[in-house]
């Protein structure tokens, strides 16, 4: 009789190893190897060339019809979704514990069962007399949602079949999820592969709109094995930090519409509450312009948001290694902008504390940001504030040059909007003639330009 081979599979990364140990060869997370059945191996007398149902094929050009999007009641939602639900997707939503996740579902599941719309909405991680508290909490008790605390994957599709196919079905959340089919416990890889495949399958054969919500890991990826990402069609992350009451949605994956769009809600007494203009959220009142502060129009999908970037230069009088501290920006990212301005722009900072902050607790990825982050740091450094009612934009190359960005007219209209009536970037937006009625376009083609121009304003 062959000996039965063995594999083990990390719960983090989904690689398998044919030995345990202790840390994996490729993560390197600690005691994530389980052990897992092998697959059955099949000999060459196995022959699947016959016996199939016939495929049918169809040309390119084909007439497709656009999918009917149901909207979710939130207008927020929408613009990061494209437009609302598409019956037949599937979609997964992480976010970190107790920022929002169930909460903006169970909020959704009530406009959508308002509407008209039949819901089911599945707890594995809470009891049913737990949601309903916060239902009855967010003023939602009265919604006609279908309410069932489970994690049977059998189970569900049993009863999903035995009824008429909801528009909109929540699984809070997929790593709770359990197939007596599988080996393993709950949250393994194959579990929640398997266990998604199965509710994926019954949502794309029956035309519903389902919801996935994962957990995430430490580093802010979702948990489980990467191909669940894959399996999906859209893929939305909750970001926000517990202190601050903003919550961002935003889209990672979407085969239905735009990624990197964004949705911007507030977290008040009564639940999540929609922000039409998330500038105003994201800048701080000032009477004056302050040293330090560089106002940057951050562009996310189709969105451009106005935020505040701050820094703070603290000279040191003894020996001591100086510090760098960024909050909401790439660390690294500024590591190289300082030394473009010690090398190109003739400015000390090795001998000085830097702080940089994103103020609302913001995170940037736009390079955009590259020259803003610069002319806060110039202005710290020189104690002279930037020009009022001023934006800043423009990516910053190694050899000190501005470089120019994407969507600069998109950026000065919004600015010019709230009142912003200078801008400072690119010298390719007023080459291409990409000025905009209202805003005074200061071209800018070298960081030793940004250099002369804050330190001899006054």
């Amino acid at each position: 009789m062959a000996k039965t081979k063995r594999k083990y599979v990390c719960q983090a990364c989904g690689s398998v190893s044919p030995r345990w140990q202790g840390q994996c060869s490729d993560c390197a997370e600690w005691n994530s190897l389980v052990e897992e059945a092998a697959p059955t191996v099949f000999s060459a007398k196995h022959d699947l060339s016959g016996g199939g149902q016939t495929i049918r094929f169809v040309p390119l050009d084909a007439p497709v019809p656009l999918p009917q999007r149901r909207p979710t009641g939130l207008a927020e939602f929408d613009r990061a979704l494209g437009g609302g639900f598409v019956p037949g997707s599937a979609i997964l939503m992480g976010g970190d514990p107790g920022i929002g996740k169930s909460t903006l579902l169970l909020q959704t599941c009530a406009t959508v069962a308002r509407s008209g719309g039949r819901v089911v909405y599945i707890s594995g991680e809470e009891a049913a007399g737990q949601v309903r508290l916060r239902a009855e909490r967010l003023g939602l008790s009265d919604a006609p949602v279908s309410l069932a605390a489970t994690t049977s994957v059998r189970d569900i599709l049993t009863t999903l079949g035995d009824m008429e196919p909801p528009a909109l079905l929540i699984i809070d959340s997929i790593q709770t999820m359990h197939s007596d089919q599988i080996e393993g416990a709950p949250g393994t890889v194959s579990q929640v592969r398997g266990c998604a495949l199965e509710l994926i399958r019954y949502a794309k054969r029956n035309g519903v709109a389902m919801v996935l919500v994962g957990h995430v890991t430490k580093d802010g990826n979702i948990a489980g094995p990467r191909v669940l990402e894959h399996m999906v069609d859209v893929v939305m992350s909750f970001e926000g930090e517990r202190s601050h009451q903003y919550r961002i949605l935003r889209a990672l994956k979407n085969r239905f519409g735009a990624v990197d769009e964004i949705g911007v809600f507030s977290m008040e007494g009564a639940g999540l509450v929609e922000v039409t203009n998330p500038s105003m959220l994201f800048l701080s009142g000032r009477d004056e312009p302050l040293a330090g502060s560089a106002v940057f129009p951050a562009l996310e999908g189709t969105r451009p948001v106005l935020v505040e970037i701050q820094a703070l230069i603290v000279r040191l009088q003894s020996g001591a290694t100086p510090r760098r501290a960024v909050v909401g920006w790439d660390n690294g990212r500024m590591a190289m902008l300082l030394a473009v301005l010690e090398a190109r722009c003739g400015l000390t900072f090795s001998s000085a504390e830097v702080y940089l902050n994103v103020a609302g607790g913001y995170r940037l990825t736009d390079p955009a940001a590259d020259l803003a982050v610069a002319a806060a740091l110039v202005s710290a450094l020189s104690e002279r504030a930037l020009p009022a009612q001023s934006v800043w934009f423009g990516e910053v190359s190694l050899a000190g040059e501005i470089r120019p960005v994407a969507h600069a007219p998109l950026r000065l209209r919004e600015s010019v909007k709230l009142g912003f009536d200078r801008a400072f970037g690119p010298g390719s937006v007023a080459e291409k003639g990409e000025k905009v009625a209202g805003a005074r376009f200061h071209p800018m083609r070298q960081l030793p330009n940004l250099v002369d121009h804050v330190v001899g304003s006054q």
